[in-house]
């Protein structure tokens, strides 16, 4: 199933949204600039590999702090192909407009990294021992996603599924997405796989999701959400 639109409206002007959006771009259109040694070595140091956070933990000088942390943040910002982007920042671009319009600019920006991190998070405890990079921004797309659950799920999305476009209801869709990549998360993490494999991150989704629900109520509703009366 594939968002075209919804029809919840908004306040004000999604500026912080199209901000990552536009950031995310622009990231990989650097990404895609490099030679493949190079990209390589900016993936490795600015993704999270799950590897380097393990050696850490066990006491190991091989990594610093900051060279475990800061991937946490950094690896939001990067993608692996053109699809992975494309289809990140147009989730964001449904979806984020009405978040941020309830959160408030800056709150928005805030609840989207800090839903990133335990999204990663989630990610990184499937296998500690992966030499695999995480990265991309739909852990913390997917705080959104769980946000705008918790917020609008009357909200109508337009829907593309197979051959129809319909109206779906936003619990419904964004029900079935979350539960897709549970059961997918769950199939991945029973599965044998090699240490360097990579693919979807579906537990990052898992945990940004959960983190979305978890924070919206927490960080609250901006004030002076209706600047203009109605009717």
């Amino acid at each position: 199933m594939l968002p075209i639109k919804d029809d919840q409206p908004r306040y004000s002007t999604p500026f912080v949204t199209w901000f990552l959006i536009a950031l995310n771009l622009l990231i990989f259109l650097f990404e895609a600039s490099l030679d493949a040694r190079s990209l390589n070595l900016l993936i490795h140091q600015f993704g999270v590999v799950p590897y380097h956070l393990s050696v850490f933990l066990r006491g190991s000088t091989r990594y610093s702090l900051g060279q475990v942390v800061v991937p946490f943040f950094t690896s939001l910002f990067l993608h692996g192909s053109w699809m992975h982007v494309l289809g990140n920042m147009w989730f964001l671009f449904i979806f984020g407009d009405n978040v941020e319009d309830y959160l408030g600019h800056f709150k928005y920006l805030i609840f989207y990294l800090l839903c990133g991190v335990p999204a990663m998070g989630a990610q990184v405890l499937v296998d500690l021992h992966s030499t695999a990079p995480a990265l991309g921004a739909s852990g913390a797309i997917a705080g959104v996603l769980g946000a705008y659950f918790v917020l609008y799920p009357k909200a109508r999305v337009l829907t593309w599924f197979f051959v129809f476009v319909v109206w779906v209801p936003a619990w419904i869709i964004l029900g079935y997405w979350f539960v897709l990549n549970f059961l997918s998360g769950t199939a991945t993490a029973l599965a044998v796989q090699s240490h360097a494999t990579g693919g979807v991150a579906f537990w990052a989704h898992v945990g940004g999701f959960i983190s979305g629900v978890l924070l919206v109520r927490v960080f609250g509703e901006r004030r002076m959400r209706y600047p203009y009366a109605v009717g």
